[in-house]
């Protein structure tokens, strides 16, 4: 082990990529390679890549340069090499090795062949590969929480999409699978897994002919975790079997990530999504009937080519008429060889950047008053982080998911990775406020429960 090279990982974009990170991570500790967390000190440094959109390539690229002028040797991994490959190798010489989104498990091979001076280049043309629950795996996050990805890939075209491009077409894993994680990461102390994917209400259709999303729900509610989160479920797919298995499932939160991208029919037909504009406000109804403590966050995408003033002004009443938890909006990026790239009347970054403002000025008041309702409730807070100067201590409560929602600020004191009852005193627009809760509150709490 003393002769083997340090490597170093630096992890970009999104939280699919981190578990390709993770997986690397944990194969080279596997392997006996020492991983330091910093970059000065390794011989080698992995960048997991993104190559989402333009601001998160121009990231990628900083940090490569950066470790090149400082005369590393690079390697270049996740979407970024699998989109730019040829162009990766020519303008950066210090890049020993380059690896796919479907190739990371091979990463303890590549770094021995780098050894030995060969330029390694590592990329399936189509990745197939998932991970599965015997892939070893070295947790990033904090103590208390964990991604699990139940698929990878996407069938479905958006215009404005490359993912299809770049992680392939979806392949889900089995339920067995999933829970056998779920349950490894249970008896590490994790109270909140995050099931993810890239259509998560997809799950299952290229295995068992259907989704399955329901019937994984259901098997997951067996395991010993008190919080399952889903992310990005595709509205269509919210049928009354998943939603009734969100109700019976005592520990699936009811929290929707429901990644809408615009409401106007004829924008998202633009978007190659055109079943969705028949039948966004009926799913939205449907949930709220279905799962009345639901919690809705959704995503929408302003700017995209040919949206009118009209359209967007049919975005902001739908807004301001479902009044979400928590909206994310981004302006269009033009991504070269999606169908969106060469759409004609393309909007200036201006008016993109105005529209953005003005849907958030909107969903802010909104943000406020939901966030008002929680003052004086006792909520779970999952605590993760402690401020070493003032002992405060930041956590979430089962409204906000990590790094995309608001945090809770509470004082007393916890464990890190434990989850407490907490006093909810105050509210911001996207934050709660509180104190680890007392025998009165808890009192007062189930005084007004039975009131």
């Amino acid at each position: 082990m003393g002769n083997k090279p340090t490597i170093a990982v630096s992890h970009l974009g999104c939280e699919k990529n981190r578990i390709d990170t993770e997986h690397m991570l944990g194969l080279l500790v596997q392997a006996g390679y020492s991983v330091d967390a910093n970059e000065e000190l390794a011989d080698y440094v992995i960048v997991n890549t993104c190559s989402f959109i333009q601001s998160a390539r121009e990231e990628s690229v900083r940090t490569l340069v950066e470790l090149a002028e400082a005369d590393k040797k690079i390697v270049i991994t996740g979407c970024m090499a699998q989109h730019f490959k040829e162009e990766l190798l020519d303008e950066l010489p210090e890049a020993v090795a380059l690896v796919g989104t479907g190739d990371y498990h091979k990463i303890v091979d590549v770094i021995q062949r780098a050894e030995t001076g060969e330029r390694v280049t590592e990329i399936s043309l189509q990745p197939t590969y998932i991970a599965d629950e015997t892939t070893p795996r070295y947790r990033t996050t904090t103590e208390g929480v964990a991604y699990l990805r139940v698929a990878e890939g996407c069938d479905y075209r958006c215009a404005f999409c490359i993912i299809p491009h770049l992680r392939g077409n979806q392949r889900s894993r089995t339920i067995e699978s999933i829970v056998a994680e779920a349950e490894r990461l249970a008896l590490e102390g994790v109270q909140e897994l995050i099931l993810i994917s890239q259509i998560t209400t997809n799950y299952g259709i290229d295995i068992y002919g259907k989704p399955k999303l329901a019937e994984l729900l259901r098997a997951l509610g067996k395991v010993d975790v008190p919080w399952i989160r889903i992310h990005y479920a595709y509205p269509t797919g919210l049928t009354p079997e998943v939603m009734v298995a969100i109700q019976e499932t005592p520990n699936v939160l009811p929290y929707m990530d429901l990644p809408l991208q615009h409401s106007h029919p004829e924008v998202l037909r633009l978007m190659n999504r055109p079943w969705q504009g028949q039948v966004n406000d009926t799913i939205i109804s449907r949930i709220k009937e279905s799962v009345p403590n639901s919690v809705l966050r959704t995503t929408f995408i302003v700017g995209f080519p040919g949206e009118t003033d009209e359209h967007f002004e049919h975005l902001l009443e739908f807004v301001k008429r479902h009044e979400f938890d928590h909206v994310g909006v981004f302006t269009f990026s033009p991504e070269e060889g999606t169908p969106a790239y060469t759409l004609p009347n393309q909007l200036p970054q201006a008016v993109m950047n105005q529209r953005r403002q003005a849907l958030m000025q909107v969903q802010q008041p909104i943000s406020f008053k939901k966030n008002h309702l929680e003052i004086g409730k006792v909520v779970n807070v999952l605590i993760e982080q402690e401020n070493p100067e003032t002992g405060e201590l930041l956590g979430r409560s089962s409204r906000f998911s990590p790094e995309v929602d608001g945090l809770v600020y509470v004082s007393g004191e916890a464990s890190l990775g434990s989850l407490v009852p907490v006093a909810i005193d105050d509210a911001s627009e996207y934050d709660l406020y509180g104190h680890i809760a007392t025998a009165a509150d808890l009192f007062d709490h189930q005084s007004l429960a039975v009131l």
